[in-house]
Order: structure tokens, then C-alpha cells, then sequence
């Protein structure tokens, strides 16, 4: 009897070995970058050439005096005590994403048609972000980094990435990348009577063009865009429409269709979105949702499967797109062997999505939260 306990407790050692190394195994091999194979990508054939005719932002659509700047794509974070944030409504594109795996927002904005006064809170650079920043051909810019403690810094999160210099930067925090205090002027300050010491981070975006120009980055756009058409005329918009992208608690965001204006006033929270500089409220003509895996690989840190070069192994999914007061389904693709290419917004039939001429804010949510659009005819 003694002998056949030994052999089942040893069967269960056995089987629980096997059950831990299986898991730290696929933990190590979520965290560890892919090797590309450029056979098996499914790339979409994009215009290289501007798809927009005349003087105007390739993102937006609109006509401005900047429409061949190059944008600067600016991290900021979804943070409660951070709120309003400052910049939001004069951005050509915003995306929003979560960091901590069905937890914590934070947000990109990129911006070429305006230069804001301030933007802020800024935030830490996450390498999800990066090569979305990449693909717009924006110069990428942040307050510190993620970093990897498992890796070195040649592979590792976002430190790793700036360090390589994939993609043309400027850090506020210098702790990776090139940092603005190697610029005459340094563009980044800390503004007072902030909540917490980690929100107080604010910029001067003109600055980052000075200093851009004195870090030797090309300065002219050469981003091929997203089409664009007019806008439904007023009398053959719907009344209106909800929608909610849940988010986890008060990182929820809502949009109210407003007829008159074509666009989705922002509820971040349950409280009303507005720009701390000139207090508008930010509505998007333009919300756009996309479906995409979270996963946690490191510490606090996540990985969204959105097509980087690094560690995703997905680079297409689902996507629905909120305009002229109506929903439209598609999907997105993001050709995971090239860091530069777009991110690539598909209609039912897989051709290019046209957009209203307008801001575009692109919410990247997890499947399994909650996406609700309540239409208004």
C-alpha cells in the first residue's frame, strides 16, 4: 500500500510540474518578440500617394495652414486625477487604449492641423503605441517609458524601442530615446496645483517643433491619410444616438450624437469631456471602435495585439465605425513585418473606410467589455 501512495504522489509531482513549467512557458513566450515571417503576412495594398486632393490634413480631412507639417503624437494618460485633460479637441486623431489589461486607459494624440498652448498631463511611452505612431508618420512623444525587467534594452517595451530609434522621438523624461534637454529649449515644464506630482508633466507642442528641426527630423508629412467625403446634409441625419465603450469603471467613455453639428459629444466617466485649455467639449465627427486582444505579459505592463513588429501575434480584427449619426461595421488591419505600415480601417466589402471630414478618435477595446450603440432615427 506504502508503495502505490508513492507512485500516485509522485504522478501528481509529475503532473504538477508539467502544469507550471506549462504556463511559465507560455508567460515567457507572450513576453518574447515573434519572429516575422513575411510569407505568412497578409499586408493590405495601400495608396502610397495621398488619397485626399488638395491642402489637407491627411488624418482629419480639414483644410489648415499646417496640412504638410509632420504630426507629433503626444502620450497622455487616462487617469481620474489627471482630468480635463489639455489638447484633446485641437488633435487630428486621438487613440485610446487600455495599458493594464481591462484596468487603465492612456491616450494618444496626434496633432497637425493645430499647435495647442499646452498639452498635458503627458505620460509614458507604451509600445503599443509606438508603432501606431509609426504608421501615421508622426514624431513620437512622451514623459519617461515603459521597460521591461526580464529583457535586455534592445528587446525589451517601449525603452528598448526609443533606444533602437525605430521611430523619430522626443522624451521628456530622457530616460530613453532622445531627450528635450538636448534641445536649446527644453518644450516640457511642470504646472502647479496638480492633484499628484505624476499628472503635473505638461508640454508646449511649438516647442517639440523647435526642437524637432534641431534633432535634424524631417519635418514634412509624408503620411498617405484616410479618405474622406462630405458629410450627410442636416435633413437626412438621424435625431440622434447613444454610445457606450465600456471601459472598466470610470475609464468609460459615451458619445452622444449631436445632430446639429455632426459630431459625438465625449462623457469620459460619467462626466462631461472637455479641454482644459479653452474648455470645449471634445466631440469627434468620427468615433471608430476596434477589437483587440489584451494580454498581460510583464509586471504591470500589457500587450494589445494591434500588429507591432514586437510581440504581437494578430494584426487584423473587427471594427465599427460611428458617423454622421450612424454605425458601420468592418475591420481593421495593421501588417505586423513592417513597423511603418498603416493602420488600415476596412469597410464589410474590405475596401478603405471614408470618414466625415473631422477628428477621428479611435477606442481600442478588449472582447468581453461592453460596446452598446443606441441609435435615434
Amino acid at each position: 500500500m506504502e508503495r502505490r501512495q508513492k507512485i500516485i504522489l509522485t504522478l501528481c509531482l509529475l503532473v504538477l510540474v508539467g502544469l507550471v513549467g506549462y504556463f511559465v512557458f507560455k508567460k515567457r513566450q507572450a513576453a518574447k518578440p515573434i519572429e516575422l515571417n513575411n510569407k505568412n503576412q497578409s499586408a493590405v495594398n495601400t495608396a502610397a500617394n495621398p488619397v485626399n486632393a488638395g491642402n489637407v490634413s491627411p488624418i482629419s480631412g480639414l483644410p489648415c495652414e499646417n496640412w504638410n507639417r509632420r504630426a507629433l503624437a503626444v502620450m497622455q494618460p487616462g487617469d481620474v486625477q489627471a482630468r480635463p485633460a489639455a489638447g484633446f479637441s485641437e488633435a487630428d486623431m486621438v487613440v485610446e487604449m487600455p495599458v493594464i489589461t481591462a484596468s487603465v486607459t492612456r491616450l494618444m494624440a496626434v496633432y497637425i492641423c493645430n499647435t495647442p498652448s499646452e498639452v498635458g498631463s503627458m505620460r509614458s511611452a507604451r509600445h503599443d503605441f509606438i508603432h501606431l505612431a509609426k504608421g501615421l508618420d508622426a514624431i513620437f512623444v512622451s514623459w519617461g517609458r515603459s521597460e521591461s525587467h526580464s529583457e535586455s534594452d534592445t528587446v525589451g517595451l517601449a525603452r528598448g524601442i526609443l533606444n533602437r530609434g525605430e521611430i523619430d522621438n522626443i522624451n521628456c523624461n530622457g530616460d530613453a530615446g532622445k531627450s528635450a534637454n538636448a534641445c536649446s529649449e527644453n518644450p516640457c515644464f511642470r504646472k502647479e496645483g496638480m492633484t499628484r506630482g505624476v499628472d503635473s508633466g505638461y508640454s508646449h507642442p511649438a516647442g517639440f517643433l523647435t526642437c524637432s528641426k534641431e534633432l535634424g527630423y524631417r519635418l514634412e508629412n509624408k503620411f498617405s491619410g484616410y479618405k474622406h467625403i462630405e458629410e450627410t446634409s442636416l435633413e437626412n441625419r438621424p435625431k440622434g444616438g447613444h454610445l457606450r465603450v465600456a471601459f472598466a469603471g470610470p475609464y468609460a467613455a459615451e458619445y452622444d450624437y449631436d445632430r446639429e453639428s455632426n459630431s459625438y459629444l465625449r462623457t469620459w466617466g460619467n462626466v462631461a469631456d472637455v479641454d482644459r485649455n479653452n474648455k470645449k467639449r471634445n466631440a469627434p465627427k468620427n468615433v471608430i471602435v476596434l477589437m483587440a486582444r489584451s494580454d498581460q505579459v510583464e509586471g504591470q505592463y500589457n500587450n494589445v495585439q494591434l500588429g507591432d513588429p514586437w510581440y504581437d501575434q494578430s494584426d487584423s480584427g473587427d471594427a465599427f465605425y460611428y458617423m454622421n449619426g450612424g454605425q458601420y461595421r468592418g475591420t481593421w488591419k495593421k501588417d505586423k513585418s513592417d513597423i511603418a505600415s498603416k493602420l488600415v480601417f476596412l469597410d464589410e466589402s474590405g475596401n478603405e473606410m471614408t470618414f466625415v471630414p473631422g477628428q477621428m478618435w479611435v477606442e481600442v477595446l478588449e472582447p468581453g467589455q461592453a460596446l452598446k450603440w443606441e441609435p435615434m432615427n
